[in-house]
């Protein structure tokens, strides 16, 4: 297996073995994951973001973004991970020094399931708690054989990456904390809501009850 493809003059990119140690195993969306940020940072001919130089918009909350995170450098505490709920395997990568963009989607030509048609079977197996231990350690292996594949593949192959215009994400802003009147508990004050002239936090806010 190649944990990642190699690129002349491109820049350095984490290896696969780095995404799971974090996520903590190897899973399709992981190397799918792996794939899209290696070929969003090369196209941007950007390394690890430092700071906040490179922001990645993700549009989905699947094992995929974890893998995202470790390359690209980019997380929620640093305000440059960007989600979107669109349930698409979609990702932005931007580079805020160039001001370039480029946008990387998987091609509906894609698929796990073609690529490992028992897998899919199989876990549903393990799911439902009545697999044997040798039924376990086959999805396991199978797993891992699906997600070396999908690492071996091209990047061209397997997403449309095209340099796209964005408006710039705002950086991370620092608020002040304010006192939910409703639980006592302190919240963000951006994130606050008023009614009846008090602070209430978003969950407060939500409970028609109180």
């Amino acid at each position: 297996m190649n944990e990642k493809e190699s690129f002349n003059n491109k820049p350095s990119i984490k290896p696969f073995s780095e995404v799971t140690i974090f996520h903590g195993h190897i899973c399709p969306g992981s190397a799918i994951g792996y794939k899209a940020a290696n070929a969003g940072l090369n196209e941007l001919k950007s390394s690890i973001s430092e700071d906040e130089e490179i922001v990645a918009v993700v549009e989905n909350d699947s094992c995929a973004v974890d893998a995202v995170q470790v390359l690209t450098g980019c997380t929620f505490g640093k305000g440059n991970l960007v989600f979107k709920d669109h349930g698409k395997q979609v990702y932005t990568f931007i580079n805020r020094n160039t001001n370039d963009a480029v946008r990387v989607s998987l091609n509906d030509s894609f698929s796990v399931d073609t690529l490992a048609p028992q897998l899919g079977k199989r876990r549903a197996l393990v799911n439902s708690g009545v697999a044997t231990e040798l039924e376990k350690a086959d999805l396991k292996q199978m797993t891992v054989e699906v997600s070396e594949e999908i690492l071996d593949i091209p990047n061209s192959k397997m997403f449309h990456i095209e340099h796209v215009e964005v408006d710039l994400p705002e950086k991370a802003k620092i608020y002040k904390s304010v006192k939910c009147s409703e639980c006592g508990e302190m919240v963000s004050e951006h994130r606050s809501r008023v009614r009846n002239g008090k602070i209430i936090c978003i969950p407060c806010f939500g409970d028609v009850n109180k």
